[in-house]
């Protein structure tokens, strides 16, 4: 926990613009993306009073300009976006270590959803969805967000270790 407070810290001192975010002592990040006021400001206040940190974004350009920290996260993806289609965003970042997806959707049909979760989201929410399956996703998401945090601090401690000259 005191490692996790000092990289929070630290991370703020870096990017003033978290704000309160960072300041609070959960060891997580919801994203929430969707083009729709109305229904950022919903998830919002579901997830906060579900005691989650939570940063809302209008578009996908404007969650990948936001800096991430390295803490668990998951991410509550739109399908349809002005900018982008959440499936093809999710494409996109497919390559690089990204939060795990909870893909939400006005317009669901089979096909997109299939292909959604064939590439690794959580789950496909069609709109309105039940809040409890809503935040039932997002945990088992940072859930598996953490441990693949712990599997990389591993990693980089063991390479770490027989990189040193003291290894042999």
């Amino acid at each position: 926990m005191v490692y996790h407070t000092f990289l929070l810290l630290s991370y703020r001192r870096r990017h003033p613009k978290l704000g309160s975010v960072l300041m609070s002592s959960k060891d997580h990040i919801v994203f929430v993306v969707d083009d729709d006021f109305r229904m950022r400001e919903a998830l919002h206040e579901l997830l906060t009073s579900a005691d989650m940190n939570v940063v809302t974004f209008g578009s996908a350009a404007e969650y990948l300009a936001f800096p991430k920290p390295e803490l668990p996260a998951c991410l509550v993806l739109d399908v349809q976006l002005p900018d982008i289609n959440g499936l093809d965003l999710q494409r996109q970042i497919a390559l690089e270590h990204h939060p795990h997806i909870v893909f939400i959707t006005g317009h669901g049909d089979v096909p997109s959803s299939v292909r959604a979760l064939k590439a690794g989201a959580i789950d496909f929410l069609t709109k309105p969805f039940r809040g409890a399956d809503l935040l039932g996703a997002i945990e088992t998401a940072l859930a598996q967000d953490r441990e693949a945090l712990l599997k990389k601090g591993t990693l980089v401690t063991l390479q770490q270790r027989f990189s040193s000259p003291d290894a042999a």
